[in-house]
């Protein structure tokens, strides 16, 4: 039966004390309507330890496992959705850096990340052709000691705000175009390198979303992240992780919503009576905080076989998916339990539900997450 120790409780518990006195809904509110970065709470955040805790002790970073990340992610996005996943992404691609690049670059990045001094971000998608991987235009071409960069990427979360960039480009010649991705890290400010911001987004408007133009920007050939050509595995491996987080941003969000939704029927009155005496109420309550606990065990499971060295991309997929959808269903429910007060900024809920919707898109959408589990277990047709 799968527990938590005594470490893991504690994490859990300095993360939920931190969003509680650091995480003000004014505030925040105020930075999404302005869409600014909460850089003193990001620096905060990274004093305690929070950011990078995955990486090892000698890059700042805490020695511990994906879980670990797993409850810090959860518990901010309880207390503040948008909070929680801004923080939690601030070093995006860092995990790259940490798994497949050499120890050169691994000192020369990581701690500025997990330190709170430096943003980092991912360039993978392409216009009109999102994450498949086969229609990847970006190139990398060898010109001495150094790669030349050429292309667009669109989506890229931090982009404008990021010390560096992991760029998926294509750097052979191969007839099967998977096999000529790598990975490169690209210094943000370098040369050639146009930014331009992608506008107002449907929710998390405090960090920043941007479009990239590289116009022969030159990079030296030892930013390469991990083997040359084995940047299509090397994604999967990442996106495997990134979507563990994900789903346990979906996990916190619903909790969250459900928080909300329970204080709110237990003040609200009809005909005399508290919301939550209503059998119909309790029975809603009851289907949300099911769901909830189920994601959360197949979320955990999921980090869980990751840390311990066996990673399971269907199982991930699953915990990001289903994750994700309840996260949707569970807002809405809190936002229909409101009433026309739920949709209002003041509840939090109708944030909650426009976070979880972006948790649902990210990194691999519902559909693309039923492709591949569809294909695990249907298995060979022969």
């Amino acid at each position: 039966m799968f527990e938590l120790n005594r470490s893991q409780k504690e994490i859990q518990k300095a993360a939920r004390d931190f969003a509680k006195g650091e995480f003000d809904k004014e505030f925040t509110l105020e930075l999404e309507e302005k869409r600014e970065y909460p850089e003193k709470i990001w620096k905060k955040a990274a004093d305690l330890g929070f950011i990078g805790i995955q990486f090892a002790e000698e890059y700042s970073g805490g020695g511990l496992g994906v879980l670990d990340g797993c409850l810090i992610a959860e518990e901010l996005c309880r207390k503040d959705s948008t909070m929680g996943m801004v923080l939690t992404l601030s070093g995006l691609g860092s995990e790259a850096v940490f798994r497949f690049a050499e120890n050169g670059l691994k000192e020369k990045y990581l701690a500025k990340v997990t330190e709170g001094d430096m943003l980092s971000g991912i360039a993978f998608s392409e216009t009109d052709f999102g994450l498949d991987m086969s229609s990847i235009n970006t190139t990398a071409i060898p010109d001495g000691d150094a790669l030349v960069i050429n292309g667009k990427k669109t989506h890229v979360i931090n982009g404008g705000s990021a010390g560096f960039y992991i760029v998926l480009c294509k750097t052979g010649q191969d007839e099967d175009p998977l096999k000529n991705l790598s990975m490169v890290l690209v210094e943000a400010d370098c040369d050639g390198i146009t930014v331009k911001d992608s506008g107002e987004k449907l929710g998390l408007n405090m960090m920043k979303t941007s479009e990239l133009t590289f116009k022969d920007v030159k990079v030296p050939v030892a930013n390469l992240v991990g083997k040359e050509g084995k940047g299509l595995s090397q994604t999967d491996a990442f996106l495997n992780e990134i979507k563990i987080l994900t789903a346990a941003h979906a996990l916190g969000i619903a909790q969250g919503a459900i928080d909300r939704a329970i204080d709110y029927v237990k003040q609200r009155e009809q005909f005399n009576r508290k919301l939550a005496r209503f059998q119909i109420i309790k029975h809603k309550i009851a289907d949300m905080a099911t769901k909830v606990e189920l994601a959360r065990l197949i979320t955990y499971k999921a980090a869980w076989s990751f840390d311990n060295g066996k990673p399971d991309a269907t199982l991930i997929s699953m915990a990001k998916m289903s994750s994700a959808r309840i996260a949707v269903e569970v807002a809405d429910e809190a936002i229909q339990l409101f009433g026309g007060y739920g949709y209002m900024k003041e509840s939090e809920v109708e944030r909650f539900y426009r976070d979880a919707k972006i948790a649902e898109l990210c990194f691999g959408n519902r559909e693309a997450q039923k492709d591949l589990i569809g294909e695990a277990v249907i298995g060979k047709i022969k």
